[in-house]
């Protein structure tokens, strides 16, 4: 049977991958406090779609190359399929056109990154958190 795990992947798939504690984003009044606590510690807002391979995938890359801790940044997640007008408020507060999947970065009720689909990167996340 090992043989099958390792081209196929079993139950020791995903055993190196390290796991991120989100935060889950679910309402507008959330949105508001965590962008005013943006002043004190900057947050991350990764909006996922649930049925799209890229938005998976984009995940599943930021989540392996994340290593920041939890006195850096602030994570949250935004499931995008059941929070779409929530979403759309994201847009509109922070003056970012939507995309999916997307990462955003606000520090000081700002936004300081933003990126799209592959170009998501935790790396470039860490190189605007150390600035």
């Amino acid at each position: 049977m090992g043989i099958f795990n390792s081209l196929f992947g079993g139950s020791s798939e995903g055993e190196n991958d390290k796991k991120i504690n989100w935060l889950p984003l679910t309402e507008s009044i959330q949105l508001a406090t965590i962008i005013s606590q943006s002043n004190e510690k900057p947050i991350l807002i990764f909006k996922h779609s649930t049925r799209c391979g890229i938005s998976r995938m984009a995940l599943k890359s930021f989540e392996r190359e994340f290593n920041l801790t939890e006195a850096d940044v602030d994570l949250y997640f935004l499931d995008l399929l059941n929070f779409k007008v929530l979403s759309n408020e994201i847009s509109e507060k922070l003056g970012v056109q939507h995309q999916s999947p997307q990462i955003l970065v606000v520090k000081n009720e700002q936004v300081i990154y933003s990126d799209s689909h592959y170009s998501i990167s935790a790396d470039a996340v860490k190189k605007v958190l150390s600035k």
